[in-house]
């Protein structure tokens, strides 16, 4: 091993994932860059998940494998396993997926000042089949400094980012209220930038199981749609999040957009949201890979106030 090159870590989150998990750790460890350390944190599985781990914790030595006490929930759990990381570098893997091999040391290579970087991923169905769609069809893959993109929508995956360490301090702890791999993206752009790989190097397993369905597989198996007004709330409790980070470099546009959205949720009738959207429209809507109709569809929604959600779901 060459220890003048950057240790990776490979932080693994695991539940009841033996289904998939062995064909995910092999192409773990058939990685080209050799310099990686595999740290996994088993959410207290119920199958024989842990006891996979632990063979291959015995047979590699730079395998270390820790189990909850309780069950911690996905992003909490992946916070969990970024602090057991040593990494100067650190990569997200999920259970289920399948690497390139030359994914770490592609990565390792692109993302030079950047504090993080990403690629893009293949959709594949449970048997790892190809499903002829990746995921830069159906979103824009943003890079730069901006924060804006990633207040209402999201192009990074936690399985196709690598960041530097020194992130750590501004992302962590994670907001339970969002998902995790949206929060690095928003706190990279404030603090250095995320710079897009544009290779696919990830088989995006999509299954009825996992926690993120972006195909819709299997829609009868997942849990009931929330209700509009739910979704509202949970938006301005993201949003709530976003303008209370510390690092912000667009201070006074996320503030504003959170603002106007509480003046909205409140309001049967609200216009400063909808010309927020407006005036801000390129950064807003660029992850959306939708027509402009669509995206003036959205803005159109936010003239009428969300008082109208609040009172039809009472």
């Amino acid at each position: 091993m060459n220890n003048k090159q950057p240790l990776v870590s490979i932080a693994v989150c695991t539940y009841n994932g033996e289904k998939f998990l062995i064909e995910q750790l092999d192409s773990l460890l058939g990685q080209s860059y050799r310099n990686i350390e595999i740290v996994v944190v088993d959410d207290c599985s119920k199958d024989h998940t842990l006891a996979i781990l632990k063979q291959y914790e015995e047979k590699h030595p730079n395998f270390k494998v820790y189990q909850n006490d309780q069950n911690l929930g996905y992003i909490k759990n992946f916070e969990k396993a970024i602090s057991l990381c040593n990494g100067d570098y650190i990569a997200l893997c999920d259970q289920d997926d399948i690497w390139d091999s030359s994914k770490i040391e592609l990565q390792l290579a692109g993302i030079e000042d950047c504090t993080l970087i990403y690629h893009d991923s293949e959709f594949v169905d449970d048997k790892g089949l190809s499903l002829d769609k990746k995921k830069s069809d159906i979103l824009n893959m943003y890079q730069g400094e901006s924060s804006v993109p990633f207040l209402f929508f999201n192009c990074v995956s936690g399985h196709a980012c690598l960041f530097n360490r020194k992130l750590i301090p501004y992302c962590l702890p994670f907001p339970q209220e969002v998902f995790h791999d949206r929060w690095l993206a928003f706190t990279a752009a404030n603090n250095g930038g995320v710079t897009y790989l544009n290779k696919t190097l990830v088989k995006y397993r999509q299954h009825a199981n996992t926690d993120t369905n972006i195909l819709k597989i299997n829609k009868e198996n997942r849990k009931p749609s929330t209700s509009g007004y739910q979704k509202m709330m949970k938006i301005l409790n993201e949003l709530s999040h976003f303008s209370k980070y510390p690092y912000l470099k667009q201070k006074d546009s996320v503030e504003k957009l959170y603002e106007a959205y509480q003046k909205w949720v409140n309001s049967y009738f609200c216009w400063s949201l909808a010309a927020f959207m407006i005036s801000n429209y390129k950064l807003l809507f660029f992850i959306p890979k939708k027509g402009g109709l669509s995206n003036l569809n959205f803005i159109f929604k936010h003239f009428f106030g969300g008082k109208f959600k609040h009172d039809s779901s009472s």
